[in-house]
């Protein structure tokens, strides 16, 4: 019998490529006159600066001692308003701590549409470092997921001029722009999973990629259940068997620029895939009501950022050949869902018995990690909100990493530290294995109650062969419930920058 029809509202993928467009950025010798509020870095201790009008002691007596991403308003009769802004020690002051002391300034001038600031102008921090740092940090601060509201949340960004002296101009100018492509990056991949899931369904996501692609040097194909079907691609169309949504793997590739433009083969090839399930039920397991359920719109965030990353390749001129897999489907209950006891038959031919239909995010990378290794890159890297047993394990500011190559995996823990979206490495512990063991097919999708991050991974792993392979888990940081530095309340974004400056210092992995 044919799935009946569902009419569902479009996706606009306009507000996700233009939020950072949309903002004027400039770097400056002097405070332009049409500023609303100045940003000035304050140390703890040394001269304060004059532009702040004010002694040590005020600013003591006032509360403020200058901490990292501590802010004091300073309203005036003429001119803009100043906000003091705390840097901590400026001798210890790194890229991600100007990221933050720059979101803290948006913030506090939530309320003005043209920023400027002197935190670019801090001289502990390289020019251009330090003009991508405030940048990102002001952008990625300022936004808000409004597409859906008739009023606004807040006053729109319009303008931002970073103030720094001549012989840092240039750096920091242009530092700023790299800022904008980061940032932009994060926006992206935020606004998508923000998306209500009525709104960006598997096809709608086919059709947003292949938007982006058009505009971003790519090249794109779109898999229906016909096609992944031809493919062997039985854990995507198991996930998908209950929905009355289609399913779409999407490919995309980035080549670079070679020779008088034209495409050239790198010598490096890198392949993201990203878990992309877009409502996540649990399935005939259902979820139970709590607030995670309300959150499952998130569970493609591993998608979001594979896309999002892929978006700014070719604006950053990125050097290795890269090849994404979105695995887009949503896990609904219903009568043609899948069953546990179940047993799908995925790419390559493993079998796998389904003991859990909610242990769904495997199943579909798995497609798509088979695919990516009869490629032979130099590497694989995914990505999703894979395990509630990562979140209870790191938190909900650290990723999980696992993988089958330290190498790589140290590629992707350096990437992390320098966007700050931290991973921390947990072991492919192969005595766990043993949990994955079916008597009925090949082995099993889920494990035991126990150990649940790493028994996840440990199925991955059947999938890459000897490709150096690295696992991102993000259940944890996928989202936060208030504003925190320059993470903005919903879906962070996280792991899109990342697997970009993955990509653009990515060392095909030794031995």
């Amino acid at each position: 019998m044919a799935k009946p029809k569902r009419s569902v509202a479009t996706f606009d993928v306009a507000p996700s490529i233009e939020h950072s467009a949309r903002v004027t950025i400039e770097a400056s010798r002097s405070v332009p006159r049409g500023a609303g509020a100045l940003g000035i870095p304050v140390a703890p201790d040394g001269a304060v600066p004059l532009e702040l009008g004010l002694a040590r002691t005020t600013l003591v007596a006032s509360g403020f001692d200058g901490k990292i991403g501590q802010t004091l308003v300073l309203p005036r009769a003429d001119g803009p308003t100043v906000v003091a802004v705390g840097i901590g020690n400026p001798a210890e002051l790194e890229a991600s701590g100007l990221r933050d002391a720059a979101a803290a300034f948006a913030r506090a001038a939530g309320k003005h549409a043209h920023l400027a600031t002197t935190l670019a102008d801090v001289t502990s921090v390289k020019p251009g470092m330090a003009g991508q740092a405030v940048v990102e940090g002001v952008l990625l601060a300022r936004y808000r997921y409004d597409v859906l509201k008739q009023v606004a949340s807040g006053t729109a960004l319009t303008q931002l001029t970073l103030v720094a002296a001549a012989k840092r101009l240039e750096g920091v100018s242009q530092g700023a722009q790299r800022g904008r492509i980061l940032a932009a990056v994060g926006q992206l991949a935020r606004d998508l999973a923000n998306a209500p899931p009525a709104h960006l369904t598997a096809a709608k996501m086919g059709e947003v990629a292949s938007a982006l692609a058009a505009d971003r040097g790519l090249s794109i194909e779109v898999f229906d259940a016909e096609a992944l079907a031809k493919l062997g691609c039985g854990g995507l169309l198991g996930v998908n068997a209950g929905s009355v949504e289609p399913p779409r793997m999407i490919k995309l590739t980035y080549r670079p620029a070679g020779v008088r433009g034209k495409p050239a083969r790198a010598a490096r090839q890198l392949a993201m895939v990203g878990k992309g399930i877009m409502y996540d039920s649990g399935g005939i397991n259902l979820k139970p009501r709590d607030g995670m359920h309300a959150l499952m719109k998130m569970d493609m965030s591993g998608a979001a950022a594979v896309l999002a990353a892929m978006s700014a390749l070719a604006a950053l001129d990125c050097k290795t050949t890269v090849t994404g897999y979105l695995m887009c489907t949503d896990n609904m209950p219903s009568g043609s869902a899948m069953k546990m006891g179940d047993v799908l038959t995925l790419r390559g031919g493993k079998t796998v018995e389904i003991n859990n239909t909610d242990a769904e995010g495997r199943l579909v990378l798995a497609d798509a990690l088979a695919l990516a290794a009869e490629e032979r890159p130099d590497a694989i890297v995914n990505i999703g909100t894979l395990t509630g047993a990562c979140l209870s394990a790191l938190g909900d500011q650290i990723a999980g990493v696992f993988g089958n190559h330290q190498g790589f995996i140290d590629q992707v823990s350096a990437a992390g530290r320098s966007t700050d979206e931290p991973v921390w490495q947990l072991p492919l512990e192969r005595r766990y294995r043993k949990q994955l063991e079916s008597n009925v097919a090949d082995m099993r999708n889920m494990g035991g109650d126990f150990a649940g991050a790493i028994t996840a991974a440990l199925f991955l792993a059947e999938f890459v062969g000897d490709v150096p392979w690295a696992h991102l888990d993000i259940c944890g940081p996928m989202k936060v419930d208030a504003d925190e530095s320059w993470r903005s309340r919903g879906a962070t974004g996280f792991g899109a920058r990342l697997l970009l400056e993955v990509a653009l210092h990515f060392t095909p992995p030794a031995g």
